[in-house]
C-alpha cells in the first residue's frame, strides 16, 4: 500500500469485472479498518494467530468477535484461517463465521492431490 490511491483505483477496476476482493490476514500488517472502509473488499480472512487462542484466551476472543461483527455490519462474507479444532471450529460457527480452512479440515496439498482425495471417484 505505498500508493494507496493506485491501489484502490486498480481493485475498483478489478471488483467492476467481477472479480471478489479478499483481504488476508485481517487485523495484521497492513490490513487497516482505513483500507477496509475504502477498498472494495468483498470477504475478510480472519489470521490465525487470531484464531489459534480460541476459545481459551481471552484478547484474541475479543478480537474475533470483532471482526465477526465489523464484516456483518459490512456486509462482508468471513473465513477463518488456522481452524485446528472442535473447540475453534464451534466458537466460530457459534459466532457466525462458517466458512473455515485449516487443518482441522484437510493439510495443504498440490490441486491434483487434493483433486484426488477430495473427489476420489466422483
Amino acid at each position: 500500500m505505498i500508493n494507496p490511491e493506485e491501489a484502490i483505483s486498480k481493485l475498483e477496476l478489478i471488483s467492476q469485472m467481477g472479480i471478489k476482493i479478499v483481504i488476508d490476514d485481517f487485523g495484521t500488517g497492513y490490513s487497516s479498518l482505513a483500507y477496509l472502509k475504502r477498498l472494495p473488499v468483498d470477504k475478510l480472512k480472519i489470521d490465525q494467530s487470531f484464531v489459534k487462542g480460541i476459545p481459551d484466551d481471552k484478547d484474541d476472543i475479543a478480537i474475533v468477535k470483532a471482526i465477526i461483527a465489523l464484516a456483518k455490519s459490512l456486509g462482508l462474507e468471513l473465513i477463518a484461517e488456522g481452524v485446528e479444532t472442535d473447540a475453534q471450529r464451534d466458537f466460530l460457527v457459534e459466532f457466525g463465521c462458517e466458512n473455515l480452512q485449516g487443518y482441522y479440515y484437510c493439510e495443504p496439498m498440490p490441486s491434483d492431490e487434493m483433486e484426488k482425495k477430495c473427489l476420489g471417484d466422483l
